[in-house]
């Protein structure tokens, strides 16, 4: 092993961790009056949407993307899962509880997005995902 080889590593241990401590600071700089959402989309369309907080009461939903499909999600307070479907994978039911901002639970066979974000106190999301092209 040569010495260069050696900062190669170190640099790459390093920098495998910029997208956590960007995580964090996006997590941090979330305002107080800030309001905790969850959204389930199907294909692309909205179809719940619910607010999560310990006002929230415990509540069972379940939806039929499809003839043969189901996903039953559960929401508990300041938290939401997907706790059943009939996928053949179970990542979705794998993934478990999701409550902060940014966190998803997707059901690819099923197209269904369970996605939490924050919104401001007008209603406004906050730090909304923008597309971004990377040239190749």
């Amino acid at each position: 092993m040569k010495p260069l080889d050696v900062i190669i590593i170190v640099f790459l241990m390093v920098a495998s961790f910029i997208p956590h401590i960007v995580y964090a600071f996006h997590l941090g700089s979330i305002d107080e009056d800030a309001t905790i959402i969850a959204t389930v989309t199907i294909s692309g369309e909205e179809v719940y949407r619910v607010e999560l907080s310990e006002e929230t009461p415990h509540e069972l939903i379940r939806f039929e993307p499809r003839e043969g499909q189901y996903n039953i999600i559960e929401v508990d307070g300041t938290r939401i899962r997907n706790k059943e479907d009939n996928s053949p994978d179970q990542l979705g039911v794998r993934r478990g509880w999701i409550s902060q901002p940014g966190e998803t639970a997707v059901v690819l066979p099923h197209q269904l997005i369970i996605e939490v974000h924050a919104e401001s106190p007008d209603g406004n999301q906050l730090y909304e995902d923008e597309d971004v092209i990377i040239p190749m």
